[in-house]
């Protein structure tokens, strides 16, 4: 379906969104947002096992807060922005299947931070990434400085928060802030092929593994020990796992249906 700025399908158990305002580099306006958030909504009532975000275009995949409506704001109106662009990433951040950012273009700001909510960034390799708000004299208030440090360290984070430093693919993957780099025409092969790799497998199981990972990350290695083992709990008395030992015995493909 299709809301003004947001387009989103679904096939196969895989959902792909698409940010759709190429005119403007795909930049989060307040529409922008509301239709995001909409997406959000319908995925989580949806029975979708994988989901890919993507821009449209080749030059951006999100460049960030919509500067130019910005511009027109009263303070309150820019801290409330901020606040719901944060809210918004958070959403993206909390849908409980695994989501896959297929970086087609430049992701600066907020752009980036929407990928960092992300579990997996596949990007192209001409597109360039940073968090460059110290050069607008304010600081990422949508995630970033927490969730890039996490991801990449707090050394690699501080550097390239301080310098708002925009840095290509190569360096990306060095560091660790992006999965895998192919070529622009690949990118939405890769990336299909990596969410039906994710879409055949126990779909319980594999909100567990994210629910797990993510609350796991954020306490000390005893708690995260319980937290993995409540998941874990979760997958014993589903219908899936008896399927996945059945096909296991009779050596043929699992047919998992969410139970």
């Amino acid at each position: 379906f299709v809301t003004s700025l947001v387009t989103y399908e679904e096939k196969d158990y895989i959902g792909v969104m698409t940010l759709n305002r190429q005119e403007a580099a795909n930049a989060m306006s307040l529409q922008l947002l509301d239709d995001l958030n909409n997406v959000v909504h319908q995925i989580n009532q949806s029975d979708v096992r994988c989901v890919i975000i993507t821009g449209s275009g080749e030059k951006a995949f999100c460049a960030g807060a919509d500067l130019k409506e910005r511009r027109n704001m009263t303070k309150d109106e820019v801290v409330q922005t901020v606040k719901y662009i944060g809210e918004t990433v958070q959403n993206v951040e909390n849908i409980q299947v695994p989501v896959i950012a297929a970086l087609n273009g430049v992701a600066f700001g907020g752009g980036l931070e929407l990928a960092l909510a992300c579990d997996l960034r596949i990007a192209a390799e001409h597109i360039k990434l940073g968090l460059t708000e110290t050069s607008l004299a304010i600081i990422p208030g949508a995630g970033g400085t927490q969730r890039l440090p996490r991801l990449i360290g707090i050394g690699q984070a501080k550097r390239l928060i301080y310098t708002a430093s925009a840095i290509d693919t190569k360096e990306a993957l060095q560091i660790g802030l992006i999965e895998e780099v192919v070529h622009k025409e690949d990118l939405l092969p890769t990336s299909f092929s990596i969410a039906k790799r994710i879409a055949q497998n126990g779909p319980i199981a594999m909100k567990q593994a994210k629910r797990a990972i993510n609350l796991g990350m954020e306490v000390d290695l005893h708690t995260a020990l319980d937290i993995e083992h409540l998941s874990y709990l979760q997958t014993i008395e589903t219908e899936d796992r008896l399927e996945g030992l059945q096909a296991f015995a009779e050596k043929r493909a699992p047919q998992y249906k969410g139970k």
